[in-house]
């Protein structure tokens, strides 16, 4: 790093972290009480700070990774300090740890830009500090920054196990990805996408080879066709079945195996994925999730996704392939018509907006959702054209965990959405610099509405004197 990019990034983190402390004095003064999931949360951490570690709330869904790390980074600083009583483990107190998750995920990002784009001469120091900005303020992540809930911890292990695998530090990276996984089960996917990224770059030498024998000029090149694809699937399950090859990618990736091996012996003595109330997290094969997450990132990357130059070249590409694109509209009906669900809290719970999402789009005609499907399909062609500069096995790797973290989701939540996305996002190549600019203008919009309907238009249910609040 430069001595002025140096600066540039220091001075973008501090201001950013000063804003944070802002906003989270704001809505520490009309909120001060457990709010939401913090009605969960925050008792539970208290009772840990108490020492009570056997005390378990049974509608806690995750591991107590959230709970263990507030205790062991509060404890020692109400004793550093000499807090005591009330003040120790606080709502404040626990939710000022998010704000600290926020910072390690801004420098988290930054890091991950500067490695996975070194290659990249042409991107500045400071295309690569507004690209972390604008990332660090990505609009549903950034929410939960100042609340006490799982998410900015999650994404901040998951992130710091991705970039030590990148660096090839895969041990770190393994234990780093146990952390992420003690805050969310669902984090063992981005362990996999970890050692599948090892497993995508041995393929790539071991593909590139195998063009050059058979004199075919770069890899990029047999994108597209299906005898292609064919070919490269067929390369793919020749090199997996070797001996040889699975003895040097377990070599590689055996930290990785290890925790998933792990994973399955908690799924088998827990007897599912979640702990706790599994009542409302049971498991299907919710495939139009995947539309929905398509859509989330259309709509949170529209400079990059939703561009003239890439309709036109959609509109190229439908008239050049009329028969599979009609083939992908065919079972994407399908896969609306048979497995789409509607979880009880979207119908029910109106302070998210989700419910709100659902109730104006969704539930207008039963027509609609299959309305969609040309959206969709131009959603996933342009979401996987932003990606066409990686390997056909990093994208193949990519869209398998993609496929293994949202569709067996029942409910529609966008906090689900949050991983996937910054790991897309941090993946594409840089945008001119109007566009970066227009992409942060927007998230600071949606976070400004966002953060004044949660702390100024409150309501009231019938049955309830609480004040509600809308939210992610």
């Amino acid at each position: 790093m430069e001595r002025a990019e140096a600066y540039g990034f220091s001075g973008a983190m501090s201001g950013a972290f000063l804003l944070s402390c802002l906003l989270f004095a704001a809505v520490s003064r009309r909120q001060r009480g457990p709010y939401m999931d913090e009605v969960f949360h925050v008792p539970q951490a208290q009772a840990y700070c108490h020492g009570r570690f056997l005390q378990w709330d049974p509608m806690i869904t995750t591991l107590p990774g959230l709970y263990l790390l507030s205790v062991g980074v509060v404890k020692p600083a109400a004793w550093l300090l000499g807090w005591t009583g009330s003040v120790v483990c606080s709502v404040g107190m626990l939710r000022f740890i998010n704000l600290l998750f926020s910072a390690g995920n801004f420098y988290l990002l930054y890091l991950l830009l500067f490695k996975i784009h070194q290659k990249n001469k042409a991107v500045s120091g400071f295309q690569r500090i507004l690209s972390a900005l604008t990332l660090a303020m990505f609009p549903t992540l950034y929410f939960f920054t100042f609340l006490y809930y799982t998410d900015p911890g999650s994404v901040f292990f998951t992130l710091f196990s991705y970039l030590m695998c990148l660096y090839g530090n895969h041990k770190t990276s393994a234990l780093l990805g146990f952390c992420g996984f003690m805050f969310r089960q669902t984090n063992i996917v981005w362990t996999v996408f970890c050692a599948g990224n090892v497993v995508a770059e041995k393929l790539n030498e071991a593909w590139k080879i195998e063009l050059q024998k058979k004199k075919d000029e770069k890899i990029s090149s047999r994108k597209g066709s299906f005898s292609d694809l064919t070919r490269t699937l067929r390369f793919l399950v020749e090199y997996l079945i070797s001996p040889k090859n699975l003895v040097t990618l377990s070599a590689l990736t055996w930290p990785y195996i290890v925790l998933v091996t792990l994973f399955f012996v908690f799924v088998f003595i827990n007897g599912g994925i979640v702990v706790g109330d599994r009542s409302s997290h049971e498991a299907c094969l919710h495939f139009p999730q995947l539309f929905y997450f398509l859509s989330f990132t259309v709509f949170f990357s529209f400079p990059h996704l939703l561009t003239p130059t890439k309709i036109r070249k959609f509109l190229l590409s439908l008239r050049k392939h009329p028969v599979q694109y009609s083939l992908i509209a065919v079972i994407s009906l399908f896969l609306i018509w048979k497995f789409t669900y509607v979880h009880k809290y979207l119908l029910a719970d109106n302070r998210h907006y989700t419910f709100y999402v659902w109730r104006k789009v969704f539930q207008r005609h039963e027509l609609v959702k299959y309305l969609l499907v040309p959206f969709y399909i131009f959603a996933g062609w342009s979401f996987a054209d932003t990606l066409k500069s990686k390997s056909i096995f990093w994208l193949l790797m990519y869209f398998v965990c993609l496929l293994a973290v949202t569709v067996p989701q029942k409910l529609l939540e966008f906090r689900y959405f949050i991983l996937p996305f910054l790991i897309y996002r941090l993946n594409i190549p840089f945008l001119s610099l109007y566009r970066q600019l227009l992409e942060l203008a927007f998230y600071i919009l949606v976070n400004a509405v966002t953060f004044y309907l949660f702390l100024n238009r409150t309501f009231k249910w019938e049955n309830s004197d609480e004040v509600q609040r809308f939210m992610w």
